[in-house]
C-alpha cells in the first residue's frame, strides 16, 4: 500500500481465535513507551523503512530501533519485509490497532451505562 498500512493478516487476528483482550494487551503494552510510540508515527508519515532509516529520523541508535521494533513485532503492529540488498523493510499493520480500539470501545459501552445511571440518580 502507499500509506506504508498493511492490513495483510488482519483476518488472521480474529480467525485464528485470538483472545481480544491479550491482543489488546500486547498493543497497549507496545504503545506504553514513547520511542514505540515514535516509531510508528515514523512508519505511518514515512511508510516503510529499515531500521537505519528509522534512526537516522530519530534521536536513537539503530541497535535501540532493532530492539523496539521486535516488540512492536511481537505485538503485530510492525511485519519485516525483505527490500533491497537483504535490508528489512518495516510496515505497519493495522489489524492488531483495530483490535485494541474494538476492546476500548467495548470497555467504555460497559462503562458508559453505569456512569448514565450514577449522574441520573445524582442528579433526581
Amino acid at each position: 500500500m502507499s500509506d506504508g498500512v498493511s492490513d495483510a493478516g488482519s483476518d488472521a487476528v480474529s480467525d485464528a481465535g485470538s483472545d481480544d483482550e491479550a491482543v489488546a494487551e500486547q498493543v497497549f503494552t507496545a504503545l506504553a513507551d514513547p520511542t514505540r510510540r515514535a516509531l510508528l508515527a515514523e512508519l505511518a508519515a514515512g511508510g516503510p523503512a529499515t531500521a537505519t532509516d528509522l534512526a537516522a529520523r530519530l534521536p536513537i541508535t539503530r541497535q535501540a530501533v532493532a530492539k523496539h521494533i521486535a516488540l512492536l513485532a511481537d505485538a503485530g503492529l510492525v511485519t519485516a519485509e525483505p527490500g533491497e540488498r537483504r535490508r528489512v523493510r518495516y510496515r505497519l499493520r493495522s489489524a492488531p490497532m483495530r483490535v485494541a480500539q474494538r476492546y476500548l470501545a467495548a470497555l467504555a459501552r460497559d462503562w458508559d451505562g453505569p456512569l448514565a445511571a450514577l449522574r441520573d440518580h445524582l442528579d433526581t
